[in-house]
């Protein structure tokens, strides 16, 4: 695995407000600040060599669904357009800029985020992009380079939108599938890095069990969020199935599979029956 370096700079001392992040021997660099610290990112990219072109990403909720969601812009002069949407509803922002990108580069990138960012579906897209911007080949060399420093870093400055839902694994060169089978349905999963994914076409059981309204709200809540969302549908088999890909955290799956309480820890089990509990510990010290 390539080890690679992230500078990232805290103007004001603070992990979550204005950010600057720069990896060494690339030419461009990301911006990142919450809405309240947006006057300063301005000041900042005010301060770039030839006010530079870049694309850009504002980070809100829906107020409707309550999902997170995000507006993917481009810009040929990226200050003056967030200046633009200075009155706009969101709660933070993320911009990736360089000297060396043209009109033609910010489009095709502002084109190709949207589109992976809409695959992975993490978020709410709030703009849509009809354009299908045409690049040299060699060109487009360059532009993957910084598609994926864009991938890399917007992760670092808070925000999983390019992530996917089955993500790479934690600590490990890799995990092994797990599974969870209860009252007749059948789920399987394994960590990632966001915690755990539970895969498309796993089953839950229909109904809560007796008093997890009472005891385990969230678990009610859970399922109702998830259905909302599309991610757990009914079927009429007295299931109900998971229709993506679901980051959860191992409890919070097993829970929602079962309708109640469960420990996910001793849940999830791997095909030799080790729980994930017994997978999770460290190896034996050698003697």
């Amino acid at each position: 695995m390539e080890w690679i370096t992230i500078n990232l700079s805290l103007p004001h001392g603070d992990a979550k407000g204005l950010r600057i992040c720069e990896i060494p021997n690339w030419k461009g660099k990301a911006f990142a600040a919450p809405k309240t610290q947006f006057s300063d990112l301005l000041d900042l990219l005010g301060k770039e060599q030839d006010d530079p072109a870049g694309v850009y990403f504002l980070f809100g909720t829906d107020p409707d669904s309550g999902k997170d969601s995000v507006y993917i812009g481009e810009a040929e002069v990226v200050r003056i357009r967030l200046k633009q949407h200075r009155e706009d509803d969101f709660n933070s922002a993320v911009t990736f800029v360089s000297k060396d990108l043209t009109k033609a580069h910010v489009r095709y990138l502002e084109n190709r985020l949207f589109l992976e960012a809409k695959q992975v579906g993490r978020y709410q897209l709030k703009n849509t992009v009809f354009k299908n911007p045409k690049l040299p080949e060699f060109e487009k060399g360059n532009m993957k380079v910084f598609l994926e420093r864009v991938r890399l870093m917007l992760p670092v400055l808070g925000s999983a939108l390019l992530t996917p839902v089955s993500g790479s694994i934690v600590g490990a060169s890799h995990q092994r599938e797990l599974l969870f089978k209860t009252r007749g349905a059948v789920a399987r999963g394994r960590r990632t890095d966001n915690g755990f994914v539970v895969f498309k076409g796993s089953t839950a059981y229909s109904k809560l069990e007796p008093g997890a309204k009472t005891n385990h709200p969230y678990v009610v809540s859970l399922r109702e969020k998830l259905g909302r969302e599309g991610k757990l549908v009914e079927r009429n088999d007295g299931l109900l199935e998971f229709a993506k890909d679901t980051d959860l955290s191992p409890s919070a799956a097993a829970s929602v599979i079962r309708g109640g309480g469960v420990n996910g820890l001793t849940a999830w089990k791997d095909e030799y029956g080790k729980t994930l509990k017994e997978l999770d510990a460290p190896p034996d010290e050698p003697s």
